[in-house]
């Protein structure tokens, strides 16, 4: 189990560092789509601040030994943003979106509980 949970992190920190760096620096093809968004640029810049922040955040405490509770917390933040997204994509009718957004959130919500109660670091 501490094996799956391992592989979860790594693949979801690499997912939210690529996702937030997109946001961060956004190609001109992604950033006319950002602009159509009902959102502000501003918003999409704290979304991607807070996921790059936040994929170190799902590994570096578990491989340093230094403030393991970063490790839950940082899947606890992400799975918030993860699952505001899933509400706004099926508020939007994006069906597909909405169910590969699920399920991230589904995988970083297993990684937050059960590194809080199951097998913490």
């Amino acid at each position: 189990m501490n094996t799956a949970l391992w592989v979860a992190q790594i693949m979801l920190a690499f997912l939210f560092l690529a996702h937030g760096l997109m946001y961060l620096y956004p190609p001109d093809s992604v950033s006319k789509v950002l602009r159509k968004m009902p959102f502000s640029i501003g918003f999409f810049r704290f979304l991607g601040i807070a996921e790059v922040l936040a994929a170190p955040g799902l590994t570096l405490p578990g491989w340093t030994g230094l403030l393991p509770w970063l490790t839950p917390l940082a899947a606890t933040g992400l799975a918030l943003i993860v699952g505001g997204a899933a509400v706004f994509h099926l508020r939007e009718g994006e069906w597909l979106q909405a169910f590969v957004t699920a399920a991230v959130f589904a995988l970083v919500a297993f990684v937050a509980v059960t590194r809080w109660f199951v097998i913490p670091l």
